[in-house]
Parts: structure tokens; C-alpha cells; sequence
């Protein structure tokens, strides 16, 4: 059975950073597309980051490019956002997901999203 599962959330000061996990079991990070999706105040929901989509790369929204860097750990099949220089807009539900449709584009996923999903971490930001 698929399970995702996030941690690390928590309060962070605009301008500092943090770091989530997501931990999956069931499946090989490598043979499925992952991704990082957001709820903020306000907004639809938005991904963020997505690796094994597209070409097989890794793609970053505009929103957080430059900020977020999504990075891996095969052998403990964890997935990790790192959340730099964070703004009181990055404020919201971080949710990990995952898909068999490797390769799929990137904009796909961000709009449809994904077939399974973690239960989310909340991240909130102080000023």
C-alpha cells in the first residue's frame, strides 16, 4: 500500500528556512513522479515542485524557484523540501504526492495533481 507521509513543519521566521520530509512506503521513489503541493490562505491549491515529470528533470513554480530546493534520499526513500528565505506567503498546508505516470508534464500534475497524497504539514510564518 502506498503511504506518504510529511514532517517537519512548523513556525519559521519570514526570511529564515525549514525543512520538510516525506516518507514514503509502498513504492520506489525513482519509478514514480513526486511532488510538493501548497493550500495557503486564500488560494487554490498550487504545486510547487515536481521531479520525475517532464523530461525527467526537476521543475520549480516561479513562486518559490530560487527558494525551494526539493532533494532525495534513495535509501531511506525520503523526499526533502528545503524552504529558504521564506515569505509570510509561503504560509499554509505542504503536501507530498506522488504518481505512476512518470514522465507526465509538469503542468499536468501542478493542475490535475496526483494519484496518492500525504495528510499534509502545516508550516506558519512570524514576522
Amino acid at each position: 500500500e502506498v503511504a506518504l507521509v510529511e514532517s517537519g513543519g512548523g513556525l519559521v521566521q519570514a526570511g529564515g528556512s525549514l525543512r520538510l520530509s516525506c516518507v514514503a512506503s509502498g513504492f520506489t521513489f525513482d519509478d514514480y513522479a513526486i511532488g510538493w503541493f501548497r493550500l495557503t490562505p486564500g488560494k487554490e491549491r498550487e504545486g510547487i515542485i515536481c521531479i520525475n515529470c517532464s523530461d525527467g528533470g526537476t521543475s520549480y513554480a516561479d513562486s518559490v524557484k530560487g527558494r525551494f530546493t526539493i532533494s532525495s534520499d534513495s535509501a531511506q526513500n525520503t523526499v526533502y523540501l528545503q524552504m529558504n528565505r521564506v515569505k509570510f506567503e509561503d504560509m499554509g498546508v505542504y503536501y507530498c504526492a506522488a504518481d505512476r505516470k512518470k514522465g507526465i508534464s509538469t503542468r499536468y500534475f501542478f493542475e490535475y495533481g496526483m494519484e496518492y497524497w500525504g495528510k499534509g504539514t502545516l508550516v506558519t510564518v512570524s514576522s
